[in-house]
């Protein structure tokens, strides 16, 4: 059962949300002013959300039809029998549920700035698939990820804890969201049939594959560039442009979203994209509170 629960959680997914925390929490410690408290508080409440959409995404998708047998994806636990949507549907609610406590505890701190980014990154991850309308059926999610595993959790992270925020700040949080997109690129390239079968209507289903591949392409390109505007922005902190061989290490997981089109090859490109999110976020942190 615990296997099932954690096929669920998507664990190899999770770097979107530990990894702008991981940013914010550096640039506030590299800044001087961090809290240490705040910033688990911060990396607890995104873990919270991010699982919380994943559980929810499981069962809508399968209440939608979105997953079925002709799936090339990892198994989806609801879709397989191995959870029912009761103990789904629960399972979300306890996890959107400890988010919205973590928000409140964050809400103390921070005030009405944290209080609505709490609301509508609670809200998003939830509408994602969920309801008359769900914002990755309309081609929408990509922007949402952006969004809130970029800019918004990163200057998030670091205002709760400095009580400021600054250009460098929000734009540290495009990279991450860059490549959380990209990870959301390869599922939606991966996905394209059963998607378009379905009704999710994708921005791999709307624009086709040559536009998703260009999609993760991009975000990958420009994700890795950001340290050099961001040095630009600041002429401080030159070590954050270490992260710019992301790029270099990202090649070989370029190549193969850009010629394989089987489920196994996408679903490891999958997990490299994860891998290095991670590794550019720990790059870029160590940069910034590393000074010659």
């Amino acid at each position: 059962m615990l296997k099932h629960w954690l096929m669920a959680i998507r664990p190899k997914t999770l770097s979107a949300s530990i990894c702008p925390v991981l940013i914010g929490t550096a640039m506030a410690f590299g800044d001087g002013p961090y809290h240490l408290p705040t910033a688990i508080l911060c990396l607890l409440g995104a873990l919270s959300i991010q699982i919380g959409t994943n559980l929810a995404n499981d069962y809508f998708d399968f209440k939608n039809g979105a997953d079925n047998n002709e799936r090339i994806g990892p198994t989806r636990v609801t879709q397989a029998g191995l959870i029912s949507p009761k103990a789904m549907i629960i399972a979300t609610a306890i996890a959107f549920s400890v988010s919205a406590i973590i928000c409140y505890l964050l809400v103390l701190r921070g005030g009405w700035p944290i209080a609505t980014i709490g609301i509508f990154s609670i809200l998003s991850g939830l509408l994602y698939t969920a309801g008359p309308k769900p914002l990755g059926y309309m081609g929408l999610g990509d922007i949402f990820v952006f969004v809130f595993f970029g800019p918004v959790a990163v200057a998030g992270t670091y205002y709760v804890q400095t009580f400021e925020i600054n250009l460098a700040v929000i734009a540290a949080g495009i990279a991450p969201g860059l490549i959380a997109t990209a990870i959301l690129a390869i599922n939606n390239l991966r996905d394209i049939d059963s998607d378009r079968k379905s009704g999710k209507n994708t921005l791999a289903v709307r624009f086709g594959r040559s536009f998703a591949i260009s999609e993760y392409l991009f975000c990958i390109l420009a994700a890795s560039l950001m340290p050099v505007l961001i040095y630009t922005i600041t002429d401080d902190h030159v070590q954050i442009l270490v992260a710019v061989i992301t790029c270099l290490i990202a090649i070989p997981t370029i190549k193969t979203v850009a010629s394989k089109i089987d489920g196994p090859s996408l679903n490891k490109a999958l997990a490299s994209t994860g891998q290095l999110l991670l590794i550019y976020s720990i790059l870029f942190s160590i940069g910034w509170i590393w000074k010659l």
